[in-house]
């Protein structure tokens, strides 16, 4: 093995590495950045996107201007962000669902996956199917009971894809909900508050009322146990290995320059990464916390997501 030519090669990766990092940040917009969010002011996504602009803006000194985009949870900001220039002048605040359900499910979604450059995940969700305490209901497991003893149990679910899983958790488990949309987590939780719900699924908006005893967590729709109720059981457990909680990320129109991806990249997760920032503050009280996944492992994250989600899709058919 000839050593001094695996030296050069290392040096050289070095010498580039060094060159495309020093080359990154010194891409500045050239205007204003517009931070298009897919959902309706005062939601959580809203929040974590109108925090992700103005610490964004004050670290860098861009102008950065948010506007809510809303619709076909994300869809409407998809379609309209895929045909802006890749320029790192117009940007995306939404869900992953938006971008695995939101193509898999519609007959013509109006864009897709490769439609995107992928910048940075903000936070994952506290996704949970919830009830009020006082229905004596302690998880799932109760509520399958009361289903199969015959009382009728009403499900709130915020988006088609929960909907959706809430029908493959009824299939699963021999019984059937009667799932009623509504607007948001918050929707479903005021449901559940005020007895128009039996369940329903919320995304860590539940997290104060859990914390003083008024709504418990019946179940985890994440990929682990949820941080608030950790005994709360996985919906693995019910015959359902799908995952119903979404990260909430930040996207360009396909093409954007590497330089430019990676210059936001490195701000949004210095940003997010931050115990003192706003931004952290939050995303740590009311979701997972920070996790600003980038680069290439977004990229095979995404893909990786929309494979389970079709996946899904295809047993709910079934």
């Amino acid at each position: 093995m000839n050593f001094a030519i695996l030296k050069s090669a290392a040096a050289a990766l070095a010498l580039t590495t060094s060159t495309f990092a020093a080359h990154a940040q010194e891409w500045e917009p050239s205007g204003p950045i517009k931070m298009m969010i897919g959902f309706q002011a005062g939601g959580g996504v809203d929040t974590v996107g109108r925090l992700l602009a103005e610490e964004l803006g004050t670290a860098k000194g861009w102008e950065i201007i948010p506007e809510n985009v809303v619709g076909r949870a994300g869809g409407a900001l998809a379609v309209e962000l895929k045909g802006q220039p890749a320029d790192g002048l117009a940007l995306g605040v939404l869900p992953t669902e938006a971008l695995t359900y939101g193509i898999l499910a519609a007959q013509n979604a109006g864009y897709a996956l490769e439609d995107f450059t992928y910048i940075s995940t903000i936070t994952g969700t506290q996704m949970g199917i919830i009830a009020k305490a006082d229905r004596g209901w302690k998880t799932l497991a109760d509520v399958i009971e009361a289903a199969k003893a015959g009382e009728t149990i009403t499900a709130g679910a915020m988006s088609p894809y929960l909907a959706d899983g809430l029908y493959l958790l009824g299939q699963r488990n021999g019984v059937e909900f009667q799932t009623v949309m509504v607007d948001g987590g918050r929707g479903g939780l005021n449901g559940v508050v005020a007895d128009d719900l039996d369940i329903a699924w919320a995304a860590g908006v539940q997290t104060a009322d859990v914390n003083n005893g008024t709504i418990v967590n019946l179940a985890s729709g994440e990929t682990k146990p949820l941080k608030v109720s950790p005994d709360a059981p996985l919906l693995s457990e019910f015959g359902v290995e799908f995952i119903f909680g979404p990260k909430f990320m930040v996207i360009a129109p396909a093409g954007l320059p590497d330089d430019v991806r990676a210059t936001l990249a490195d701000a949004m997760g210095a940003i997010v990464n931050d115990p003192n920032s706003q931004l952290n503050t939050f995303i740590t009280k009311a979701f997972s916390g920070p996790e600003a996944i980038q680069g290439a492992e977004l990229d095979a994250f995404i893909q990786s997501s929309f494979e389970k989600t079709s996946q899904m899709i295809e047993a709910t058919a079934n």
